[in-house]
């Protein structure tokens, strides 16, 4: 499996940072956040874990829709991704089930290569879903999708957090275990601690770059 020394992840977060800094983007993003491993000092890392906060797009190029929908037999364009980003980027435009761009997989497809990173996409900030999902798990009983509470913002509105990177460097960043988060957030112990196993095993099973994308 491939991995990540320390040092080499937060490298790859820079170079994140600085795509999102200077590249157009399919839609525009607010935050990014890591969660996850390699707050928590672990060295190396076996997958990075990339939250990234989105604006929803609201434009509406019916030129642009109509060129993309007979070029790529895409829907969208124009309207839920940026028509000026597909037009430099055509080779990151991705669709979902339905045929429309997907601004989570178009983010991933320009931001993330073959490599193991996951990335969280969603309207809105990491801490409010953090809870939003927990909810949603609770309510379920489906604890695969929680998100782990235990992230540090790295970026926000074109600002990077120099004192974020250092202590990612370092290994300083200090957070209880998944399950003590979890209860602080409202699980009695059982369930955070069956919760906890069920993240930790879902994590295991993924591979190479994954993507979800979240409208709250």
């Amino acid at each position: 499996m491939a991995q990540y020394s320390r040092s080499a992840a937060v490298d790859r977060l820079e170079r994140l940072i600085d795509q999102v800094e200077s590249e157009p983007m399919a839609v525009p993003v607010r935050e990014l956040w890591v969660y996850g491993d390699l707050v928590l000092g672990v060295d190396p890392v076996d997958r990075l874990s990339v939250y990234c906060t989105k604006d929803l797009l609201f434009d509406n190029d019916d030129t642009a829709a109509a060129t993309f929908r007979d070029s790529h037999g895409i829907d969208g364009v124009g309207k839920t991704v940026s028509a000026e980003w597909a037009r430099e980027f055509p080779e990151a435009l991705r669709a979902n089930a339905n045929g429309h761009a997907a601004p989570e997989k178009c983010l991933a497809a320009q931001l993330v290569d073959d490599e193991p990173i996951h990335l969280e996409v969603c309207n809105t900030g990491f801490e409010r879903n953090v809870t939003q999902r927990l909810k949603g798990a609770m309510a379920r009983s489906n604890y695969e999708q929680i998100l782990d509470p235990r992230g540090v913002c790295l970026w926000v509105d074109g600002t990077r957090s120099t004192e974020a990177f250092e202590k990612l460097r370092a290994g300083e960043l200090v957070f209880p275990t998944l399950s003590e988060s979890l209860t602080m957030l409202g699980m009695d112990q059982e369930q955070a601690t069956e919760a906890a196993t069920t993240v930790m095993e879902y994590r295991e099973r993924q591979d190479g770059a994954t993507v979800r994308g979240d409208i709250v």
